[in-house]
């Protein structure tokens, strides 16, 4: 099943192999004359069958029938294919990286490698736009959403330290910064990356987070685990948390040594993702109803004159 074909619903499907059992015992255990043998007394059957007078009857109808409960049962399950105009449907989703630049994750020796991944990210999104927050005791919208990522690079390696002038670690803030930029931009559906040592998570934290998903966008997390130079008073990295935080919003959760999950989240192409926030309509043409349509044909045999 490639990318531009899909099944709506594929569980329809398992009324496939019901209809093979009903047609296999209607053609093996159907008597010809139904039930005229149990009814008519065998000796008057003998009578009228010298006659001439019985013929058994056809098959054919059972076959018929059968053919036409397996087309609406493919129908049902909607072949579906991908809109050509899907390109006009970009400003529905959007991809949001907040970066956590707090002093743990700045001073910690693996601020290079978070900006990597977050490059990577925007990579992985694909043609989708790509926002980034910088944020440590307050958030800042340092990226709006674009498809340029020529200038989202040089964004991405200019963040240090000193960006964000306010200390400590709010990652409420910057969720719910990300949540004001998502409905700004009107984006139906779309992707909050928080790349963080987990430092800071608390109530507000997850409330924002459940509003997110509330509002039909996910969660992502990837932890900065502590580096050499992490400094000896700052707190230990959170990867529970910060896994706890993405599975209450329907994320994926990663880490800076392990972030394939999220990648490949990310990656999924406008049209996946619009039919996982219940936007299937927009996303893909569903060709079932034209295939239960064609039901029609075999039923119509059904009623046609036999001599």
């Amino acid at each position: 099943m490639t990318e531009a074909f899909t099944l709506l619903r594929p569980w329809w499907l398992l009324a496939l192999p019901l209809l093979g059992l009903l047609a296999w015992r209607a053609a093996h255990r159907s008597a010809p004359l139904g039930d005229w043998a149990k009814a008519v007394d065998p000796h008057l059957m003998a009578a009228l069958a010298a006659r001439g007078a019985v013929r058994p009857g056809r098959r054919v109808g059972q076959g018929l029938l059968v053919l036409a409960a397996a087309l609406v049962a493919i129908g049902l399950a909607g072949p579906a294919r991908e809109r050509r105009e899907m390109a006009g449907f970009r400003n529905l989703d959007a991809t949001i990286i907040a970066l956590d630049l707090s002093r743990s994750v700045a001073e910690g020796g693996r601020l290079g490698e978070a900006r990597a991944l977050a490059q990577g990210l925007a990579e992985a999104a694909g043609t989708k736009a790509v926002a980034v927050i910088a944020y440590a005791g307050d958030a800042y919208l340092v990226a709006t959403p674009t498809t340029d990522r020529d200038s989202l690079s040089t964004i991405l390696f200019a963040l240090d330290g000193a960006t964000v002038p306010d200390r400590g670690s709010h990652p409420a803030r910057a969720l719910a910064l990300a949540r004001r930029t998502l409905a700004e931009g009107a984006v139906v559906t779309g992707d909050v990356v928080l790349v963080s040592d987990g430092g800071g998570l608390d109530d507000a934290t997850s409330r924002e987070a459940a509003m997110l998903r509330d509002e039909g966008h996910r969660l992502h997390t990837v932890l900065v685990p502590g580096g050499p130079a992490l400094p000896p008073d700052a707190p230990r990295p959170d990867g529970t948390g910060l896994a706890r935080l993405a599975s209450l919003a329907g994320g994926s959760a990663g880490s800076l040594d392990a972030p394939a999950p999220v990648l490949a989240a990310v990656s999924e192409t406008v049209a996946r993702h619009l039919t996982e926030g219940g936007y299937t309509v927009l996303a893909w043409q569903d060709l079932g109803r034209w295939l239960a349509g064609l039901a029609l044909l075999p039923v119509l045999l059904l009623f046609r004159r036999s001599a």
